[in-house]
């Protein structure tokens, strides 16, 4: 009999042209489409909490293995509009506490395990260790988990913390096809920026009934607003405020680096959403990505930035003076000038007040899952919110696991802080820019978990990937000219 292996190695070998694969990857993915849209048209959209997720993630690893760029961007895509699938379902057939439809993203992202169990022997020597690092940090804190939690909190965990690493590792980990998997990112949130931003302003103005019903059902009124026409803080496609702004803030200084007839319109819609998301933080953010992107590259690029800058300010600037988008906007920039008296600011105090001795005398850790419970009267699991990744990370990790985890993410900082390319490769830039502002957020959230953590992570590994490029070529043009 054939063994397994044998199998998978003549599948991968298989003679189909890249255009080949390319057609056989989108027939899969329109496949995929058009079976959730058959499903949740034909009365079986409760089947869909199940059929969903198992089917996106047989599509992933036929992806994985036959088609990687296709399937980087179904990756990221799943990210990007798997809760409005979730809020149309439950919006069908009735709320579903659990929220399992959820899990289809990070079942995709963690086909890249693959890559880590593949390469990791040899990982040290390629420039991974920051991986490492973080990858024994978060097991640690996994073991501590099973040891002080329940099962399906730590599981639950495991997939918010492990799957930016593993999917960072796997972007930094094909570094050869740097180029290609610069103008696929690219690609990606330019569409993600004109569609999401196109469909945030729809939710502001009109607030869809399933969207209301959500907000309802979750009743989360603090952060997300009340559920009528021009009320909501817009969240978009996405989950929350939160992940939304986290996409928006990369996806917009992502696009400083693209070109092409979509960008004016996809800023215009982009940045207004951005502004009604309120997030202030992501405004932050954005803005600290902006000056970075600034002060690292040629003054011709930055040349080209002020004039895009100013054109695209020219485009939204007087969208926002439409009411009553003037007065969401207006209030909410208010707040920076007493933020002493701003309740989330208060909040965040606080909290710090509170937590910050505990959470540093904290040497164990509690575990993956401590943050999560289950709600026994409904089943659902509640998460207790922390506002602070830093405070998280103690909590969860305690001191060892903090170590490493810290470690690996300060050690990619150094790298991508002294990164040369970044003058004349605006992405290397921006994508350091885009990685460091996310890792400033984590004082006051959250950042390294599910898709802000894929941002943060996936983000520098790209800048990491792109050093390593560009360092190849150099030497192979070099070796080039001693041979001639």
């Amino acid at each position: 009999m054939i063994s397994q292996s044998l199998l998978f190695n003549s599948f991968l070998q298989t003679p189909f042209s890249p255009r080949q694969r390319s057609l056989q990857g989108w027939i899969a993915i329109i496949g995929f489409v058009l079976l959730s849209l058959t499903c949740y048209f034909a009365g079986a959209a409760g089947m869909l909490r199940l059929i969903y997720p198992a089917t996106a993630l047989l599509v992933a690893i036929f992806l994985y293995l036959r088609h990687p760029i296709l399937y980087i961007g179904f990756t990221w895509w799943m990210w990007f509009l798997t809760p409005l699938v979730a809020r149309l379902i439950d919006y069908r057939v009735g709320w579903d506490p659990t929220r399992q439809i959820l899990i289809a993203p990070y079942l995709v992202v963690f086909v890249t395990i693959a890559t880590f169990l593949r390469h990791f022997p040899q990982t040290y020597r390629q420039g991974g260790l920051p991986f490492i690092l973080a990858f024994i940090g978060v097991t640690y804190g996994f073991l501590v988990g099973l040891i002080y939690n329940t099962p399906v909190p730590v599981a639950r965990g495991l997939l918010d913390w492990l799957s930016p690493i593993i999917f960072a590792f796997h972007l930094f980990m094909n570094w050869r096809d740097y180029p290609s998997y610069r103008q696929n990112l690219q690609r990606i949130f330019l569409w993600c920026v004109l569609l999401t931003g196109a469909y945030g302003i729809y939710q502001f103005v009109v607030a869809p009934e399933w969207d209301r019903y959500w907000l309802i059902e979750s009743k989360l009124f603090t952060s997300s607003g009340d559920p009528v026409p021009f009320g909501m803080r817009v969240w978009s496609t996405l989950h929350s405020v939160g992940p939304f702004g986290a996409v928006m803030q990369a996806g917009l200084l992502l696009l400083f680096t693209s070109s092409g007839p979509l960008i004016f319109p996809a800023s215009a819609v982009g940045y207004l959403s951005f502004l009604l998301t309120q997030a202030r933080t992501n405004w932050g953010g954005w803005l600290f990505g902006v000056i970075m992107i600034m002060g690292s590259v040629k003054a011709r690029i930055q040349m080209r930035l002020i004039i895009l800058i100013l054109v695209i300010a020219a485009c939204v600037v007087p969208l926002t003076t439409i009411e009553p988008i003037s007065d969401v906007v207006a209030a909410r920039l208010e707040t920076f000038t007493n933020l002493q008296e701003d309740s989330s600011f208060k909040d965040r105090s606080g909290s710090y007040d509170r937590n910050l001795s505990l959470a540093l005398s904290n040497l164990l850790g509690n575990g993956l899952g401590n943050t999560w419970k289950v709600n026994e009267k409904t089943g659902q699991i509640e998460v207790f919110v922390i506002d602070s990744g830093i405070l998280d990370m103690f909590f969860t990790l305690g001191w060892f696991g903090a170590i490493f985890y810290l470690g690996g993410l300060i050690l990619i900082f150094f790298s991508v802080a002294t990164y040369t390319e970044a003058r004349f490769d605006s992405f290397i830039s921006t994508a350091r820019a885009i990685g460091l502002s996310a890792a400033a957020q984590l004082v006051i959230g959250s950042g390294m978990l599910s898709i802000a953590g894929m941002i943060l992570w996936g983000f520098l590994a790209m800048a990491m990937a792109g050093h390593k490029y560009h360092k190849s070529q150099n030497i192979t043009q070099l070796q080039q000219r001693s041979t001639t």
